[in-house]
C-alpha cells in the first residue's frame, strides 16, 4: 500500500476546535501538507497566531471564529468556506468538552452543553460536509475525534455524561460508514480514539485529581499523525477506527 497525501494538496479542510491541543496540531499538519485549512474556534486570537505560525507552509490556514454549540455559527463557517475556498473535502470534528456534572448531583444545563457540543455539533458538521461532497461528487473524508471512553466505561468518577457522548460518536461513525456503503458513496469515515492526551482537558482532570501528574500521556502531534495516516491511504482503503494509547497506560 502506497501512502501519499498528494491528492489532498490544494483541497479544502475544516477543523473545529483548532485553537489548541489536538485540533491545533491537526490544522497545522494539514496546512503543512498543502491543504487549505479553515480553523474554527471561539478564541480568534489563538487562531490568528496559528495562521501566522503556518504562514509560508505548503498550504494555508484560514482562521474563523465560531462556536460549534450554535448552529448558526456552523452554517456560517460552511457558507464562508464554500464562497471563498470551494466545497469541503475533509472535515475534522474535533471540538469537544468534558463534563464535571455527575448523574446523582449534576446540573441539567451542564449535561445539555456536553451533549450539544460532543454529539449534536458533530452531527451538524457531518451533515453540512456531506452536502458539499454529494453536490460536487467529492470522495471526501470525515474524521470524528473520539476517545477510548467511547468504547468502554473508564473507572473514573463524574464522567458518565462525557462517556455517553463518546459512545454516541462511536455509534454515529459506524452508522455513517454503513450509510455510505448502502448509497455506494466513497466518502470515508474515521473515528480516532486517543487515550490520555496532553491538552487543556487533561489539565482540568488533574485539578480534579482524576489523573496523576505521572500518568503516561500522548501528545497532540500523535493524533495529527493518525489523521495524516488515514488520509494518506489509497481511496479504496477505509481506516475506520484508530485507537491510540500512551505506552505504559494500564487503563
Amino acid at each position: 500500500m502506497v501512502l501519499s497525501m498528494d491528492r489532498w494538496v490544494g483541497k479544502v479542510a475544516i477543523v473545529t476546535g483548532a485553537s489548541s491541543g489536538i485540533g491545533e496540531a491537526i490544522a497545522e499538519r494539514l496546512a503543512e501538507q498543502g491543504m487549505k485549512v479553515v480553523g474554527v474556534a471561539r478564541r480568534k486570537d489563538r487562531l490568528d497566531a496559528l495562521a501566522q505560525k503556518t504562514s509560508g507552509k505548503k498550504g494555508k490556514l484560514y482562521p474563523m471564529q465560531g462556536d460549534v454549540s450554535k448552529e448558526g455559527d456552523i452554517l456560517k463557517v460552511f457558507k464562508w468556506t464554500r464562497d471563498n475556498l470551494g466545497p469541503v473535502h475533509v472535515l475534522v470534528n474535533n471540538a469537544g468538552v468534558g463534563c464535571k456534572s455527575a448523574i446523582e448531583d449534576g446540573k441539567t444545563e451542564d449535561w445539555l452543553q456536553t451533549i450539544n457540543i460532543n454529539v449534536v455539533a458533530l452531527c451538524m458538521g457531518m451533515r453540512e460536509a456531506l452536502k458539499d461532497m454529494k453536490e460536487h461528487n467529492i470522495d471526501g473524508h470525515i474524521f470524528n475525534i473520539n476517545s477510548i471512553a467511547g468504547h468502554y466505561v473508564l473507572n473514573y468518577p463524574r464522567i458518565e455524561i462525557y462517556t455517553a457522548t463518546k459512545h454516541a460518536v462511536t455509534a454515529l461513525t459506524e452508522s455513517m460508514r454503513k450509510q455510505m456503503a448502502v448509497q455506494i458513496s466513497k466518502v470515508r469515515f474515521t473515528s480516532i480514539s486517543p487515550g490520555l492526551t496532553d491538552t487543556e482537558m487533561i489539565e482540568d482532570a488533574k485539578k480534579l485529581n482524576l489523573i496523576k501528574d505521572t500518568s503516561p500521556v500522548l501528545y497532540p502531534e500523535d493524533i495529527a499523525d493518525a489523521v495524516e495516516y488515514a488520509l494518506s491511504t489509497p481511496p479504496h482503503v477505509q481506516v475506520h477506527e484508530i485507537m491510540i494509547r500512551p505506552t505504559g497506560d494500564a487503563l
